[in-house]
């Protein structure tokens, strides 16, 4: 079974910057949707980022509109990583993150995604 654990979420002043890791346990397909989500307290999941396994995915990026220009996500096929990397953090990207997989290429929607990783807490404080 896949399954998926992420970390580096923590406590951190605005502007500065993090990056969150998830390492993939079983099979990473070409054709798998990775993507991270995140949710605040009293807040629907929503959609950070998405990116595709396969080679030259860079091209399939997907990113919320609050996450453009600061957020960027990346993977590492040959350690079974991907990763958001979040610069300039502001008090609202306080949340848990959670890193997301799904088996096709599909939209940044959590309904899509079918394993899901325990998540990571993000406090930005001002």
């Amino acid at each position: 079974q896949v399954q998926l654990v992420e970390s580096g979420g923590g406590s951190v002043l605005a502007g500065n910057s993090l990056r969150l890791s998830c390492v993939v346990s079983g099979w990473m397909a070409d054709q798998y949707s990775l993507a991270w989500f995140r949710q605040a307290p009293g807040k629907e999941r929503e959609g950070v980022a998405r990116i595709l396994c396969e080679e030259d995915s860079v091209r399939d990026t997907y990113y919320a509109d609050s996450a453009k220009g600061r957020f960027t996500i990346s993977r590492d096929n040959a350690k079974n990583m991907f990763f958001l990397q979040m610069n300039n953090l502001k008090p609202e990207d306080t949340a848990n993150y959670y890193c997301a997989a799904a088996r096709r290429w599909v939209p940044l929607l959590a309904a899509n995604y079918n394993v899901w990783g325990q998540g990571t807490q993000v406090t930005v404080s001002s």
